[in-house]
């Protein structure tokens, strides 16, 4: 293009859009006068981009370029601003829209307005590491080929259905049997999904142990299931005339197009991809119907995560350590108080434990957050002391704990940090999660026990409650969960069967406590069965420290009458 010809940015915009549905690649241009910047629109569903034009340059593409690349093109940026150069050719990475790093090589040309200026510039965005069209291993069509697909046919209404199937666990073949083997397998694999197919109906292979089948011909989700259970049978037929030298089976999600209201390509990959990961977690060799609130569930899960995190790396913002009040019923007055983690923020509100405690653990954002509630359970037990010198506090250990941190090591420094007697931490372990034959959490019950810290088991009688644990772990005390309290308040069968926890308990010298009791007539009732301690709504809910200092220590109120 003749340089000194002037071109309005409207043009360059227009040639953009005409070429977007023909091409892989992205065309940008960038009006650097007015810091002015327009890409391609698929380049939306490719990258973490909100929209396809924006100002303010590189703070915008700050965003989206992988960190450690973000000086490269900075500093490539300032030359043409400079004027230093007339042209940009750089090599650095994108994040894809799951924050993927994508190499790209980004190229472009100078354009001066009629005074001789450099206004805009111009290029092509292409992704080095693009998938081939065709997959040479199955001899299918490729990533790229599907995308174009149905970046032609996302304004129609689509009918039908798109059917994601995974083999599952196609890592171990390679390891076990060779990448050839591997490669035999998805050839293999490929002949038999082309061989279930039906007219209309194409297959490409995506990723490494992928394939996807596109039905736009109004095939329902029950033709989707019964053509995954033909694709099954050929593959079943295919290993015993192998003479079942390697076996494998194959699991499928299934994506009704019409139910969809979002048709881009990344919307349909993901829903797909969510899909297939849900048949693989069924237990593989499943298939899986895609269902909106599903994903939404799963859509919420990660948002939730995400919200943790970043108010980990926030100092813990939104996080708050709870006290509810412990009576040792014997002597009716205070004697310990369970730390429990609660969370909120502004944009949420209060989270239920049951739903983020989970998600901590999935994550492993139960090792800091676990560490911090650890201490300011330890802080405020110091605070307590003061007023209670034989006061103690018990925190809930998460397993992911135990097996994945230095949980021991940070026991004992908030012991030696806070000044803490012995005996003042009690560690609280769900017997629903035990791993008794785990060393490492077996050398942690044995630190806690050289180290003088109590154990208790919680929610005892909620799992598989084997008495040999008592031996095992030796703990100093067991808790009842409500739910088991409940039904011994409401059937006799359950009530002996407290009570003999309760003398079993006592006979070999540990204590017993009684979680859930929220009214009067229900303390009357456990009390006559003897427990030690009772914890529940009838003598307070849990609070912040402050509030828990002025109703149970400052007041010392009468808990009990």
């Amino acid at each position: 293009m003749d340089n000194n010809k002037y071109v309005s940015i409207d043009k360059f915009q227009e040639v953009i859009n005409i070429f977007n549905p023909c091409i892989d690649d992205y065309l940008y241009i960038m009006d650097i006068k007015n810091d002015f910047y327009y890409i391609s629109p698929n380049a939306v569903e490719r990258f973490d981009l909100s929209e396809n034009q924006f100002y303010h340059v590189v703070e915008s593409l700050q965003k989206i370029v992988y960190p450690s690349d973000f000086d490269l093109l900075v500093k490539d940026v300032e030359q043409i601003l400079s004027g230093e150069k007339d042209f940009h050719n750089l090599q650095y990475r994108w994040l894809d829209k799951k924050g993927e790093p994508l190499w790209i090589n980004c190229r472009g040309k100078v354009l001066n307005d009629p005074e001789g200026e450099p206004e805009f510039l111009v290029g092509c965005i292409n992704e080095i590491g693009r998938k081939q069209k065709a997959d040479n291993v199955s001899g299918l069509l490729g990533e790229s080929s599907l995308r174009n697909e149905l970046l032609i046919r996302k304004d129609e209404h689509m009918s039908g259905f798109l059917l994601r199937l995974g083999i599952d666990n196609f890592k171990e073949i390679n390891e076990n049997r060779g990448m050839d083997y591997g490669d035999m397998i998805l050839k293999r694999t490929a002949e038999c999904i082309q061989e279930a197919i039906l007219k209309g109906q194409k297959l490409y292979r995506i990723v490494a142990d992928e394939f996807v089948v596109i039905d736009l011909e109004g095939r329902s989700v029950d033709d989707a299931l019964q053509l995954y259970k033909n694709i099954q049978s050929r593959i079943d037929q295919f290993i015993e005339e192998n003479l079942y030298e390697v076996f494998y089976t194959i699991s499928a999600g299934i994506l009704d197009l019409a139910a969809v209201e979002d048709h881009s390509y990344y919307h349909l990959m993901r829903y797909a991809e969510f899909a297939l990961n849900e048949a693989k977690n069924g237990g593989r060799n499943k298939s899986y119907v895609y269902l909106q609130t599903d994903y939404d569930l799963f859509q919420r899960k990660k948002d939730l995560i995400h919200i943790m995190r970043q108010a980990v790396n926030h100092d813990f913002e939104g996080f708050e350590a709870y006290f509810q009040p412990i009576v040792d019923i014997g002597k009716n007055r205070l004697f310990s108080a369970e730390t429990l983690l609660r969370f909120r923020t502004p944009e949420t509100g209060v989270i239920a434990p049951s739903e983020f405690i989970p998600l901590l653990e999935e994550s492993n954002l139960i090792i800091p957050v676990g560490k911090w509630v650890l201490y300011k359970a330890m802080e405020a037990c110091s605070i307590i002391q003061k007023k209670i010198p034989d006061f103690r506090v018990s925190v809930n250990l998460s397993y992911i704990q135990v097996l994945k941190s230095n949980i021991l090591e940070d026991i004992l420094a908030g012991i030696k940090k806070y000044q803490l007697k012995e005996g003042s931490i009690l560690i609280e372990l769900t017997e629903s999660g035990f791993l008794e034959s785990n060393s490492f959490f077996l050398n942690f019950c044995e630190g806690l026990r050289q180290n003088g810290i109590p154990l208790a088991l919680d929610d005892f009688g909620t799992g598989y409650s084997n008495f040999h644990y008592l031996y095992n772990l030796n703990p100093s005390t067991i808790k009842i969960d409500r739910s088991f309290t409940l039904k011994a308040l409401s059937n006799s069968y359950e009530r002996n069967l407290l009570q003999h926890m309760i003398d079993m308990t006592h006979s070999i010298d540990l204590k017993l406590c009684v979680e859930g009791i929220e009214t009067r007539q229900e303390l009357n009732d456990i009390c006559e069965m003897g427990p030690d301690y009772i914890q529940g709504f009838y003598f307070g809910k849990p609070y912040p420290l402050e509030q828990f200092m002025a109703d149970f220590v400052e007041d010392k109120v009468i808990l009990a009458e």
